[in-house]
């Protein structure tokens, strides 16, 4: 399985990750649910008028986290915003329940792709894996 695919996958088995931005000398952390791929790459979503949004744009840099199963992964990333529609529709069509809150045309949804991605993969009984995409 590709580095890209296999962690989307781990974070939609997670069903739940956590998301790490920076705001000023301050990290923030949230829940999130959103990965997609798209035209090759892992994509998330949020809304702009959220502080992660805000957080992104001052500052790409972000980590991701989740647990499933008794192992985690861990991925080192910048988040790029990409505003074009088809990626938000991808998303949405990839998540309908969002459609309640979202849609590509509302000037608020957002998409973020992953680059310079380190994703490692731990666990208690095992040495950690890398991979990079």
């Amino acid at each position: 399985m590709e580095s890209i695919e296999r962690a989307c996958k781990f974070l939609k088995d997670a069903g739940t990750y956590y998301l790490a931005t920076v705001e000023g000398d301050q990290p923030r952390v949230r829940p999130f649910g959103t990965a997609n791929i798209f035209e090759g790459k892992l994509y998330i979503q949020t809304g702009k008028i959220k502080p992660t949004s805000k957080q992104l744009h001052a500052n790409p840099k972000a980590e991701i986290c989740a647990f499933v199963n008794g192992e985690w992964i861990r991925i080192a990333c910048e988040l790029i915003a990409d505003d074009r529609r088809e990626p938000k529709t991808a998303m949405l069509d990839a998540y309908p329940q969002l459609r309640g809150m979202y849609n590509e045309d509302d000037g608020n949804t957002e998409v973020f792709y992953i680059q310079n991605a380190t994703a490692t993969y731990s666990s208690f009984t095992k040495a950690p894996e890398v991979e990079t995409f």
